[in-house]
């Protein structure tokens, strides 16, 4: 009995609202190329969802706007010949997709400066390599 599927702890996407469509792959295949509807499409309604919280679904339509049309999101899955194999892909890519869609901003960076130890050394540093250089020149007559 399949459930949904599992985005993280307290986030599943059930069954019922996802949306499949099937047809015909592109491209070489052999005799049963015209027959088998092996190309997959998973949509998945990010709008209207009840799977996620409104803080989560704000984030994902945020973050999806690019790839959403009106606020559906479509994986398209074919590089197998099985329509089952399409059928995994399809569902571990939305899975991946809604992940990092959900996933909490990161921390503001806090700007730090250097220490007063490593100023130093690079200011030594360049003296030395400066000094390195007037070397290297010709000696005056």
């Amino acid at each position: 009995m399949e459930i949904g599927l599992v985005v993280r702890a307290g986030v599943v996407i059930p069954e019922g609202e996802l949306a499949w469509r099937f047809s015909r792959s592109g491209g070489p295949g052999g005799q049963s190329v015209n027959t088998t509807d092996s190309r997959v499409e998973l949509s998945f309604d990010v709008a209207g969802t009840s799977a996620l919280s409104d803080v989560l679904k704000a984030r994902a339509l945020e973050r999806l706007q690019s790839r959403l049309v009106d606020g559906v999101v479509t994986i398209a899955a074919s590089e197998y010949k099985s329509q089952w194999r399409n059928r995994e892909a399809a569902r571990e890519r939305l899975v991946a997709l809604m992940r990092e869609a959900i996933a909490p901003p990161p921390r503001k960076r806090r700007p730090t400066k250097p220490s007063k130890a490593s100023v130093r050394r690079r200011l030594d540093d360049k003296k030395r390599r400066g000094q390195t250089k007037r070397l290297r020149g010709r000696p005056d007559d």
